[in-house]
């Protein structure tokens, strides 16, 4: 994924134009795409008890992030989302570790991606904890310094490629 093909784009410091500028969708939409690669040699038997909730799971951290930043208008509902999120973020690694124990996965392979999704269980609560600076009126944040942890600022990250 690249910025030319509009999956990503690098951002100014102090707008946010929408969902896929937050750093946990960006980290999100990356461990999709790691666990979709890994989860393919997996043995057949294990299409649907295994391979489909693991994917599932990490895809819809995604998803209730972008529905998150749709109802962030509503703090309420902008952190039922976020809170959701996290809770499919748990199951994912509850599917990473039953991958491990399967031996389906090697331990470096296993302990980068759990690093992943403990990162990315950080991003999330800080932003529940903060949910406040992100709910506004408008289509853009405001400038909050406490916040800009959050945004990947950078103009080449491994999530645009």
């Amino acid at each position: 994924m690249s910025e030319s093909d509009g999956t990503f784009r690098s951002l100014s410091k102090g707008f946010v134009k929408d969902y896929r500028d937050l750093l946990a969708y960006r980290t999100s939409f990356e461990l999709s795409r790691e666990i979709f690669e890994v989860t393919k040699p997996f043995p057949k038997e294990e299409m649907y008890p295994l391979t489909d909730q693991f994917r599932r799971a990490i895809r819809s951290v995604g998803a209730n992030i972008a529905e998150a930043w749709g109802k962030r208008r509503y703090e309420k509902h902008f952190v039922s989302k976020l809170t959701d999120a996290d809770a499919e973020r748990l199951e994912t690694q509850h599917w990473l570790r039953t991958s491990y124990a399967c031996e389906y996965l090697s331990k470096d392979e296993a302990e980068k991606m759990n690093e992943k999704l403990l990162e990315l269980g950080r991003l999330l609560n800080g932003m529940i904890e903060r949910s406040s600076a992100f709910v506004i009126g408008d289509d853009r944040v405001q400038e909050d310094p406490s916040i800009d942890e959050f945004f990947s600022l950078e103009t080449s990250s491994s999530a645009d490629r």
